[in-house]
């Protein structure tokens, strides 16, 4: 069975040999530091050249970003960009640029992809992501009430360019899933209503949705914090999985899959307990292989792997990964 094979497999709840090997994040800079400390080769520096280097599957992830490279960076990134319908539109010149990715690289890429041996999945920006960061957190939060139009008009433009540059990419390859960001949670919860919700994400996500699964395409959320409240929302859009299921924000893998039995899952893996030891990690393997049994879940790290993993503690967690990747296929 090819990566791409595998991936697909996993994803449609089939049989197969074994699951994915994957980082679900990029690594974090402060990780990486320690690690060429430790003996990581100092010119890998791609986050393809180091899985490839460590043993995991090999695969690529893309963020097609909506700010064009001529878009002004406010010095403060809480303080957002824009503050009324007139600046955003003024701003409109440096967002949703024609060419949302670098179109040799996916051709590259696609070449590998076709032959099995590269799966692809790639972010877009979300409908309570994008507005938080052109507004800023504290006044984004207030643009769902003193200002509806500003927030409706931002969703509708960040709809069609997201659809317009996923069909673009199709034309190179159909990647095995697309992750929304949207971080709209935290460790107590969603930060907007379920009114808020329907009103200003729901339709926008009704929309793109039905074009995204036309394309043969996963559609899955991306947001921290504790998801259980919300999932049942993104569920009525269409959205198929969420991760990265933050276990420190109460996430219970477990109890998610007899919620949902066939929603889809990425991350999972308590990040917290890498430099643990062994015994510590194959806890919680043993907890998470009833749900890696079934299919529909790519276990990671639950976010991104923190500094206080070593090396060596992170090669002992990808033997693992192996191991009850294997085991759960058995």
């Amino acid at each position: 069975m090819n990566i791409v094979e595998r991936f697909q497999k996993v994803l449609a709840f089939e049989l197969f040999d074994r699951l994915p090997m994957i980082e679900w994040a990029w690594y974090w800079d402060k990780t990486l530091d320690r690690w060429y400390a430790e003996g990581l080769p100092s010119e890998l520096c791609e986050s393809g050249e180091i899985r490839k280097y460590l043993g995991l599957d090999n695969y690529r992830q893309l963020w097609l970003s909506p700010l064009a490279s001529t878009c002004p960076q406010p010095k403060d990134p809480e303080a957002g960009m824009i503050k009324s319908i007139d600046e955003y539109l003024r701003l409109k010149q440096h967002l949703y640029p024609q060419d949302g990715f670098d179109r040799a690289t996916m051709a590259a890429w696609s070449a590998i992809h076709k032959n099995g041996d590269m799966a692809i999945w790639f972010w877009v920006e979300g409908f309570f992501w994008f507005p938080r960061r052109l507004l800023g957190i504290e006044q984004h939060l207030y643009t769902f009430y003193d200002n509806p139009d500003l927030m409706h008009m931002i969703n509708k433009d960040i709809m069609q360019y997201n659809l317009r540059v996923i069909k673009d990419i199709c034309q190179y390859c159909k990647p095995s899933f697309v992750l929304f960001g949207e971080d709209l949670s935290y460790n107590h919860g969603p930060m907007l209503s379920k009114k808020c919700f329907d009103e200003f994400l729901s339709p926008y996500y009704r929309e793109i949705i039905p074009e995204i699964k036309k394309l043969g395409i996963v559609p899955f959320i991306d947001s921290d914090g504790d998801v259980a409240t919300c999932i049942p929302w993104f569920r009525e859009v269409g959205i198929e999985g969420i991760g990265p299921l933050e276990r420190m924000a109460g996430v219970d893998v477990v109890q998610i899959r007899k919620d949902h039995p066939n929603f889809r899952l990425i991350g999972g893996f308590d990040k917290t307990i890498m430099h643990l030891g062994e015994d510590a990690m194959r806890k919680e393997f043993e907890r998470l292989l009833p749900v890696m049994k079934q299919g529909g879940y790519l276990l990671s790290v639950d976010h991104q792997t923190p500094p206080e993993v070593s090396l060596d503690d992170y090669r002992l967690y990808l033997s693992l990964l192996k191991e009850y990747g294997e085991k759960a296929a058995r």
